[in-house]
């Protein structure tokens, strides 16, 4: 008799939805900031502050390329995981391409530095995760508010050609009303959809995530960028959502409605402009990471665990 695991027994973790059929995302836990404000318990300054991220991880992609976007790869050292998430979570394993040990902590995976930091921890063992390594804490593992500090809170260590706010106080209500919708419907709509465990549930994320879509489809035909011409907060987030679709979640979240390159002509020119035109975009994006994390990852909604052979170009160059 074969010892091999077999796919129903593997996909016992790794269910995220709840009894009624929907994926609700959990809180995070640790929301403290880089603050250039007197007193602060987090002050900028040069090689303190320590970045874990996936580059498979969405949410993890929105830091790295704020990261890039402002200067800060030299002040904000950098390890990265494995693309495979067990149910033990994200471990780190530097014999594969792309990946790092943990140089701060020792730690072989995430959920040992957030034991650390708190051993009574009864989140998620999420990334990305800020740590300060002069105290030892945790500074931050909500992504929405890591991106939006680093905007301007290391602004005094870096040169000026970085002094790049893209959360503009003259544009802020604009962009949080668009990040409002958008987080809810395409940045985790994807997430409701694919990891939905009802036909309800799938039916009512899923034409939902394609109508706003649509809204975003709209909001580009008019302009370069989703608040005007100016790029924002707002792109960052929605960028790492869309990147990902036509490789990934089209298929793997059964998000099949239509593609971004076949089927919304102003989101493909502004994701192929971000992505060739901006090193930050391009260059923190790593499709064998993204394809083999979710496909390989995600027991339940692949239980055999093949990775797609398509598309047979993650993204399209600028000329087609």
């Amino acid at each position: 008799m074969s010892t091999e695991t077999q796919p129903a027994e593997k996909t016992k973790g790794l269910g995220f939805a709840n009894k009624d059929g929907h994926y609700r995302r959990q809180v995070s836990q640790f929301r403290n900031a880089i603050s250039s404000k007197p007193g602060a318990e987090f002050p900028p300054d040069k090689d303190r502050y320590h970045l874990y991220v996936s580059l498979a991880c969405p949410w993890a992609h929105r830091v790295l390329i704020t990261r890039k976007l402002k200067g800060l790869e030299d002040l904000i050292t950098l390890n990265v995981v494995d693309w495979y998430m067990d149910e033990d979570g994200w471990k780190f394993n530097p014999e594969v391409p792309g990946c790092t040990p943990d140089t701060v902590n020792n730690a072989e995976r995430i959920r040992e530095i957030y034991f650390k930091v708190n051993p009574e921890y009864d989140g998620r063992f999420t990334v990305p995760l800020l740590f300060d390594k002069k105290q030892g804490k945790i500074v931050s593992n909500e992504s929405a508010e890591i991106i939006r500090f680093l905007f301007t809170e290391m602004d005094s260590l870096i040169p000026e050609k970085y002094h790049v706010d893209y959360y503009p106080e003259k544009l802020r209500p604009e962009i949080d009303a668009v990040n409002e919708w958008i987080y809810n419907d395409i940045n985790n709509g994807v997430y409701k959809s694919g990891f939905a465990t009802t036909q309800e549930a799938y039916d009512q994320n899923v034409y939902q995530l394609f109508k706003s879509l649509d809204r975003v489809e709209k909001i580009l035909g008019e302009h370069k960028y989703l608040v005007g011409d100016t790029l924002t907060e707002a792109d960052i987030r929605l960028f790492t959502t869309i990147v990902r679709f036509d490789p990934v979640y089209v298929m793997h979240f059964k998000c099949n409605l239509g593609m971004i390159r076949h089927d919304y002509p102003n989101i493909h020119r502004w994701l192929r402009d971000l992505y060739w035109d901006i090193p930050a975009f391009k260059d923190t994006t790593n499709f064998e990471h993204i394809k083999k994390h979710y496909m390989i990852s995600h027991l339940k909604q692949n239980p055999y665990q093949i990775v797609a052979a398509g598309p047979k170009e993650n993204i399209l160059p600028k000329d087609k």
